[in-house]
């Protein structure tokens, strides 16, 4: 039997190499152009279900047989979304909100299979950050890791050196949790 075609509906390359962990390289990389505002009072959890989700309807449309996996990743402190600062010092005060503190990342996956179903999953992952010094948090902005990410920060860089602990998915941090991931991949075919 042909395992059907993966085209992940994403222009990240963290997405990329965490699916090459799987062994799969997509047929097709195709990003999707959806807003992605939140809703007025939008949960975090609901809002990166409504992105993974919005994501892959947006392209599948355009793979017709092929198998979509999108996926949104979400930092939310309580119930506030971080999403990617537009600035340092939009970073800053996200930084200094994670300081200290526990938070949670949020990582959605949803995968159209060939004949048009979609399967969602959802992985939750609380992280706890030290507290960071204004030397740790002038470093860490100087270095610039923390463009282009929500929450303003990678945890596969240098900013792991302040996560005291991690409870969850290590890979849904970075944005695609390879557990639900492969499940979901499995149940399409992929795998």
């Amino acid at each position: 039997m042909t395992r059907p075609a993966l085209v992940l509906a994403s222009a990240s390359p963290r997405r990329l190499e965490l699916l090459a962990r799987l062994g799969l390289v997509p047929a097709a990389v195709d990003p999707a152009d959806i807003e992605e505002t939140p809703f007025s009072s939008e949960l975090p959890r609901d809002y990166a279900r409504r992105m993974a989700e919005g994501k892959a309807a947006a392209v599948a449309p355009r793979h017709a047989g092929a198998v979509v996996l999108a996926a949104d990743t979400v930092v939310a402190a309580g119930r506030r979304i971080l999403g990617k600062p537009a600035d340092a010092g939009e970073a800053a005060a996200m930084l200094k909100l994670l300081s200290g503190r526990r938070h949670r990342v949020l990582s959605a996956v949803t995968v159209i299979d060939a004949a048009g179903r979609a399967r969602h999953r959802l992985s939750e992952t609380v992280v706890a950050v030290k507290p960071l010094s204004p030397a740790e948090l002038a470093s860490y902005l100087a270095g610039g890791e923390w463009c282009g990410k929500a929450g303003a920060y990678a945890i596969q860089g240098a900013f792991e050196a302040y996560v005291r602990f991690l409870s969850g998915s290590h890979s849904g941090v970075i944005g695609l949790p390879l557990f639900e991931t492969r499940a979901l991949l499995a149940t399409a075919g992929v795998l």
